[in-house]
């Protein structure tokens, strides 16, 4: 066995294979730490994935283990052949875990047996490895014999068959004749085709190449050159020529032609040909479809015995082929039988589950080749829930008595029973089952039908019973006269005298009335009298019978009742309470108190009316955030109000709703809960250290926790005790955000421990504290000022600009800062300072030249001290050189000479600028600049000008702003010089329109901005004509026609391949015309497609 390591808990083994046998390869991984299944990948060399190729050589099984968690994988070698030896690799990726191994195969041959087969012949000259040396096949070319019986065998070419199929059929034959190196098999045609085809001249400069590969969606292009750029040229796909259409688009460019197919689907993934006249390239392309992903999760579901249930999960792409397992174990149409049926609908992908049992709870997984998801199937016993009991009756003799109940499920069937006796159908006893509701109607009643009646639903252990009682009348005739008599019995109602009525039923309650003469009845409901007649509570009265009835009671109806009868021998009265009951109302404030990793604390009140029955108990429900489907919790009811939900998933949204029960049925759903997410406390806050201490404090750094979770975090907590006691105090009230905190009012000298927890809704995080206790000391340190390197040197500014100086310093306790100027205690109040315990600032809102000069910063603890200059410069423009003067004019020169201005703004004069203008003129223009000196020489100045002279001073800021102008002037003199200009002739410039620049042929691109030009003499201004293929250009908003000067612009606004064609400029003027003309091509840019080479 191999050595255990990684993923592997067993590797293959090399192995060496006897060839026309079986081989079995044997990998397991452990998968008890992988939170996903793991993908097993079987490689053939560096490239080949085997997997793709299994079939009738090559058998690959998978099986899962649910108690070890160990998966073992088997890759099977049918048959070896002399090409399944070389170096095989198996891959176990899972999501971030990934680990391999390497094997290798050999192949030797039967000794007693010479096989016939034609993989023999596959083997590669040369010694230097599998893929090295052509393929020799002149194995093919002996005579074998065979030592047993004769058998004539047809001898079969497999590289005829290869040469005369097409090149999408090559995959098939290689399979079925047993030949895996599909590269050598191609390189060994493609030598084969050089060999018989004849050289005529070759037509192609390159062809293309052996295959190309692309997604699907994008597009692809496929490119050869030709000798000839002439010649005609034919694209084919699996033999069938190729039109030009907006999915294939011909280009020709030279001597290069292009084919190129848009927005590849599968469709496109055949074999291509391009023919030149007799000769022919080939390739192949192969299109890759994108990963299937899941856009809709599977939900948990909670059910019960036989009832229906659906996973359903929704993927990115429709007629995608998903993998449904249950526990490991893979779910499909041959396996699942009848128990599993599979339902595609667009994205969508449905599993049904029939009729639910106990056998199909566990873990169902889908998968695609993007992804993955699960859900759990939880299935109970199924609970019978009576929705209605029976109740008791009192009927008289020949009335009919109804016995009514309801229970959850429509399918339950039940006997009635009679004093444990099973009540049977007749003429006269009816028993009736519609929906959920179960009737025994009794007609014509007897005295023999009183008794206990009982309702067993078949399949439960429950029974409803309710009792029939028999209002027998007697009537005795007395001559006499007799007291009024009431006669009512209510011991089968519960409490004396208490009638009790489901809310919605009919309470109808018949009372024997006797006395002589026949007495008055009165029915009142407190102080106000039941009238008679219609009404939904009303009094029937007949000679000896009163009846009180209520149609659909309701809770308003619940009260106190009274019958009085009166005649002339006397009075009687009895009292009657009518109780409502029904279900009751939902529960109230549901909310969610607590919430751990996988689990949360729900509270709720009790219903604000309990329906008039006692509350049995409680029935939960919760849903994901934004889903429809709810999964019931208990089936049995729950007395508590406060329940604990488990098997949640962390960082998922849920929901809460709470029914009520009690013994006439279940509530309304309570109002759904604030949605609440599991969550965990965080774990401990990582690289906790001491900051800094001083008497009464100690400043605190850590850095957050390793894993935080969906919860977050809502701040950190810190705690402090003195170091052996247990007494933790927490030292901020509320939870701080940041990852640092100063504790303070801490005892001096005391020897102290911290710890620091994190906190959000799930709690508090287990704690991070200091190994060694911190001592509560101030920590002496002298004073040291960290001076920047730009104040190192001379600070220059401009006046009216901010000053902002930010230097720290460093020392313990914190050390006293005092600033001066020159020397002095600064005291400018147009000079602020501010210091902190690490840095002082210098700043200066409006800097002006009066805040020029040394400034120093001076740090002291007690008699040690540090300090730094700072040197500030504030600057401006100069003021004006002054006493500018012409010293001196000879010929055509002048010198000039002045003084430095009186104000040189704060910092040296640079240099000077010096300008001339002519008193005709005025005009001024620059001689010198940068002059250092304050004089020079003016030279080239025109004879018979009078000029005069300005300068200007210059330093860091610039020019001066005003100039100094020179007081005299310099008069270049003429030198006797007569000049007799000849007579003026008046030219003749009337001439016809010439162009004097042509338009030039242009290629432009479609979609952008162009434009053509030329250039006109004429006189008078001629007129301009553009003409598109002769026709004239008139108000059209896509060209604009401009002259400036004689040139002449026609401007095209974005160009598409109908504004190509002889575009023609004319001038007209009453002399003649001229006209040019040039051709525009526009060219539409075709976007490359990646060519991925095999």
């Amino acid at each position: 066995m191999s050595e255990l390591s990684g993923m592997f808990v067993l590797k293959p083994e090399s192995a060496t294979a006897t060839k026309g046998k079986d081989i079995t390869f044997v990998a397991k991984v452990d998968s008890s730490n992988l939170l996903r299944k793991p993908n097993m990948k079987w490689l053939k060399g560096k490239w080949l994935d085997l997997g793709s190729k299994a079939g009738k050589h090559l058998k690959f099984k998978e099986v899962y283990d649910r108690n070890t968690k160990i998966y073992t994988y088997e890759m099977s070698i049918i048959k070896v052949v002399d090409g399944d030896a070389g170096g095989y690799r198996c891959e176990v990726t899972s999501k971030d875990k990934c680990d391999s191994c390497t094997f290798e195969v050999s192949v030797e041959a039967v000794q007693e047996e010479q096989q016939d087969n034609i993989l023999e012949s596959f083997k590669r000259s040369g010694d230097a490895g599998e893929d090295a040396g052509d393929l020799d096949f002149s194995a093919l070319l002996k005579k074998r014999e065979k030592k047993h019986k004769e058998v004539v065998v047809e001898e079969v070419d497999v590289w005829e068959i290869l040469k005369a199929a097409k090149p999408c059929d090559y995959e098939k034959i290689a399979f079925e004749y047993g030949i895996t190196d599909l590269r050598g098999m191609l390189k060994r045609l493609k030598n084969m085709r050089k060999k018989v085809e004849p050289k005529k001249g070759d037509a192609f400069l390159r062809k293309l190449d052996a295959a190309y590969s692309v997604e699907k969606g994008k597009k692809i292009q496929l490119s050869v050159e030709l000798a000839d750029p002439n010649a005609p040229i034919k694209w084919l796909k699996n033999g069938q020529e190729i039109k030009p259409s907006a999915k294939y688009v011909f280009e020709s460019v030279g001597n290069k032609r292009t084919l190129t197919i848009n927005k590849c689907n599968l469709s496109d993934d055949a074999a291509y040909e391009c023919v030149v006249e007799e000769e022919k390239c080939f390739t192949e392309v192969f299109v890759k479809e994108p990963p299937v992903t899941i856009t809709k999760l599977l939900d948990d579901v909670h059910t019960v015995v036989g009832e229906k249930v659906e996973f359903e999960v929704e993927v990115s792409e429709e007629g995608a082929n998903v993998k449904w397992m249950k526990d490991g174990v893979e779910l499909n149409r041959e396996t699942a039988g009848s128990k599993y049926r599979f339902k595609k609908d667009g994205k969508r992908h449905i599993l049904i589950i029939n009729e639910a049992t106990k056998e199909d709870i566990g873990m169902y997984y889908v998968f695609t080749n993007g992804g993955e998801s699960k859900a759990e199937l939880e299935v109970e016993d199924k609970e019978l829930q009576v929705l209605q009991s029976i109740a008791d009756l009192t009927v008289k003799a020949a009335e009919q008595a109804v016995f009514k109940c309801e229970v959850s499920d429509e399918k339950v069937t039940g006997k009635w029973f009679k004093d444990g006796v099973e009540v049977l159908p007749s003429d006269r006893i009816k028993m009736t089952h519609i929906g959920r509701t179960h009737k025994l109607m009794i007609d014509d009643v007897k005295p023999s039908d009183a008794g206990d009646y009982t309702f067993v639903p078949d399949g439960y252990a429950l029974s409803l019973s309710a009792k029939l009682n028999f209002l027998e009348i007697k009537i005795d005739y007395v001559p006499r006269q007799d007291p009024p008599k009431i006669h009512l019995d209510t011991s089968g109602t519960g409490s004396k005298n208490t009638i009790t009525v489901v809310a919605g039923n009919k309470l109808r309650l018949d009372v024997e009335i006797t006395g002589e003469p026949a007495p008055t009845v009165c029915w009142m409901k407190g102080d106000e009298v039941v009238s008679e007649g219609e009404g939904r509570v009303r009094v029937e009265t007949r000679k000896t019978l009163s009846s009180f009835v209520i149609e659909g009671a309701e809770k308003e109806d619940e009260g106190r009742y009274s019958i009085t009868v009166t005649n002339p021998a006397g009075e009687d009265r009895v009292e009657l309470f009518v109780k409502i009951v029904d279900v009751p109302n939902p529960p109230e404030n549901v909310k969610c108190t607590s919430v751990g990793e996988d689990s949360g604390t729900i509270t709720w009140d009790p219903p604000a009316f309990d329906g008039g029955v006692p509350i049995k108990g409680y029935l939960m429900e919760r849903k994901k955030a934004g889903s429809s489907r709810w999964t019931k919790l208990n089936f049995d009811v729950y007395e508590s109000n406060t329940y604990e939900a488990k098997k949640m998933i962390e960082g998922v949204l849920y929901e809460m709703r709470v029914f009520a029960v009690n013994g006439i049925g279940i509530s309304q759903p309570s109002a759904n809960s604030k949605p609440f997410m599991p969550i965990a406390p965080t774990s401990e806050p990582t690289r906790l250290i001491v900051d800094d201490v001083t008497d009464t404090t100690c400043a605190l750094k850590w850095r957050p926790p390793d894993r935080i979770g969906a919860g977050g975090i809502d701040g950190y907590i810190i705690e402090y005790c003195i170091e052996g006691s247990d007494q933790w105090v927490q030292a901020n009230e509320e939870p701080v955000g940041k990852n640092q905190y100063r504790v303070k009012g801490l005892p001096v000298g005391e020897k102290m421990l911290f710890r620091v927890m994190a906190v959000n809704i799930a709690g508090r995080s287990p704690p991070a504290t200091l190994t060694q206790a911190v001592t509560i000391r101030e920590i002496m340190e002298n004073p040291k000022i960290r001076l920047p390197r730009n104040l190192r040197s001379k600070l220059v500014t401009f006046v009216g600009e901010k000053v902002n100086l930010v230097i720290p310093f460093q020392g313990k306790p914190r050390p006293v800062v005092t600033w001066f100027k020159d020397g002095v205690l600064l005291e400018d109040s147009t000079v602020g300072t501010r210091t902190s315990e690490v840095d002082t600032i210098l700043f200066i809102r409006s800097a002006q030249r009066t805040h020029s000069g040394k400034y120093t910063l001076s740090v002291q603890i007690e008699n040690v001290s540090d300090s730094a200059d700072i040197y500030i410069q504030v600057v401006e423009k100069p003021g004006p050189p002054i006493a500018v003067r012409v010293t001196e004019v000879w010929g055509f020169n002048a010198a000039l000479e002045w003084k430095p201005p009186k104000d040189d703004g704060n910092c040296e004069i640079i240099g000077y600028t010096v300008q001339k203008a002519d008193m005709k003129t005025k005009d001024w223009f620059t001689v010198y600049e940068h002059n250092r000196r304050p004089s020079c020489t003016v030279s080239d100045l025109v004879m018979g000008n009078e000029y005069f002279f300005r300068v200007f001073s210059e330093n860091i800021c610039g020019l001066s702003d005003e100039a100094g102008i020179s007081k005299n002037t310099a008069l270049i003199t003429k030198t006797g010089l007569d000049y007799k200009p000849p007579p003026f002739k008046e030219m003749d410039v009337n001439r016809s329109p010439k162009f004097t620049a042509p338009l030039v042929d242009r290629c432009v691109v479609a979609g952008y901005a162009a434009a053509i030009s030329c250039a006109v003499r004429g006189y008078p201004k001629p007129k301009i004509v553009w003409l598109k293929n002769n026709m004239i250009i008139r108000e059209d908003p896509k060209f604009l026609m401009q002259n400036n000067q004689g040139v002449l612009t026609l401007n095209i606004r974005k160009p598409s391949t109908f504004d190509g064609g002889r575009y023609s400029c004319r001038a007209i003027n009453d002399l003649g015309q001229d006209e040019v003309e040039c051709k525009l091509e526009v060219r539409v840019v075709q976007e490359k497609g990646v060519e991925a080479k095999k």
